[in-house]
């Protein structure tokens, strides 16, 4: 396995794993952009392809073998000071998850991690964090943070393994297709200075 940039060319999967990672929550919004005969995930992808913003192919990191995704990290420093605007204009449902980004400022965020059902269990989701690590750390932060539902417990288990503590947390805004209920979940990791 190896890990590298993403490429333009991986809009189409960045969009799927994104989703996939989201909670379903960018599909639900990708919904409301549609132009013409496109599906969500179109959208996804045209966004994805995007060389700015922060869900672009340019803050996306793949894991490959023999040619193949594996799975991807959509992860970026956060800005500091960490300037919301007015919460009134986001979609009511992304609103805690602002609010949350915003108590990491200048943190390495990691916006989304995700593996093709087909390659879970081989430590894909371990390796790409481990590279958004290495990443953070030579991009002078000296901490990371993440978001994560309460009631994924799988996905909790692996932070907490790879160091990360809850750091606050805020309810889950429901939504059509949303597979879980309860909180939207801050952790941070630490890190040390080398």
């Amino acid at each position: 396995m190896e890990i590298r940039n993403a490429a333009k060319e991986h809009a189409g999967e960045l969009a799927y794993l994104i989703n996939l990672a989201g909670e379903g929550i960018p599909e639900y919004l990708w919904k409301g952009m549609i132009e013409a005969d496109e599906s969500a995930l179109d959208v996804g992808a045209r966004r994805a392809a995007r060389a700015e913003g922060s869900f672009s192919y340019t803050n996306a990191r793949i894991c490959m073998e023999n040619n193949v995704t594996l799975g991807m990290i959509l992860s970026y420093r956060q800005p500091d000071p960490y300037e919301t605007g007015s919460l009134s204009e986001y979609p009511h449902l992304v609103r805690p998850l602002i609010e949350l980004e915003a108590r990491a400022p200048g943190s390495w965020y990691i916006n989304a991690v995700a593996t093709y059902a087909e390659h879970r269990g081989k430590g894909v989701a371990r390796q790409l964090m481990a590279d958004a690590e290495v990443r953070a750390r030579s991009g002078g932060c000296n901490r990371m943070s993440l978001i994560v539902a309460s009631e994924n417990a799988g996905a909790i288990r692996l932070y907490e393994y790879l160091g990360f503590q809850a750091a606050g947390s805020l309810p889950v805004v429901p939504y059509p297709g949303g597979r879980h209920g309860g909180n939207w979940v801050l952790m941070i990791k630490r890190l040390d200075k080398a």
